[in-house]
């Protein structure tokens, strides 16, 4: 039987992500991987979370992903950097606050410029949004102060706070990331119907830091059930 799993920011832990996947859903290649964005920074190797999304695609699962707000630092920063010999640009200087040094490090690299260009390629090819049956999913969410929410893409990768008018998502609820929430309330977005969107990050990195916090999340959007993997990677 076939199943739609998604899946937030994973932001550099690898082995929890593979815990997820392999031990925890199980996932074989009838099913869909949905990606929310943010595999990088944070975390200690966002390449090999890179690394490892492409080896599922290469083994033929159905994968499909969207681009968060640190793949975009990123690119930019390595866009910047491509004829930049001294100093950091401002992007790479406002990118180190979340986790540039970490992302670098994990490329085994030191100037953004040094990335693999395959990897940018990649990040490059994530989709802004992506339209379901009755959801539709994206890294932060949607402009609705616009006539059409879909034109601002940097609001798909940005924004932190909207109200969803379903008048301009014909009537679909809105599945995202980006901003982390505690677990409790993942599980009142999910069983409510109260609510037209479902904030699915519960902030992996925050483990042991904030009660409630701390696990890589993925739900079933056929049947609505909700997994959780703790970080493993600490």
């Amino acid at each position: 039987m076939k199943r739609r799993w998604v899946i937030p920011d994973i932001h550099g832990y690898v082995n929890t992500l593979r815990q997820l996947i392999e031990n925890v859903i199980q996932v074989d290649k009838e099913d869909s991987l949905y990606f929310l964005g943010d595999y990088i920074d944070r975390g200690p190797d966002g390449k090999s979370v890179i690394d490892y999304i492409m080896s599922l695609q290469d083994q033929g699962y159905d994968i499909h992903y969207l681009i968060g707000n640190h793949e975009d630092y990123c690119i930019k920063s390595y866009e910047l950097d491509q004829n930049r010999w001294l100093g950091k640009s401002v992007v790479h200087r406002e990118w180190e606050r979340y986790g540039a040094k970490a992302t670098l490090a994990s490329f085994g690299v030191s100037r953004p410029r040094k990335i693999d260009e395959k990897y940018i390629e990649w990040m490059r090819k994530g989709e802004f949004f992506i339209e379901l049956d009755n959801y539709i999913l994206v890294h932060a969410g949607l402009n609705f102060n616009i006539s059409n929410p879909f034109e601002d893409i940097n609001s798909m990768m940005w924004v932190r706070d909207f109200k969803v008018d379903v008048a301009k998502t014909g009537g679909k609820k809105i599945i995202h990331g980006h901003v982390p929430v505690e677990y409790g309330l993942i599980e009142t977005l999910i069983h409510s119907n109260s609510y037209n969107f479902i904030a699915l990050d519960n902030g992996v990195y925050y483990k042991n830091a904030r009660d409630g916090f701390g696990n890589l999340m993925a739900l079933n959007i056929d049947t609505m059930e909700l997994l959780a993997q703790p970080n493993i990677d600490f």
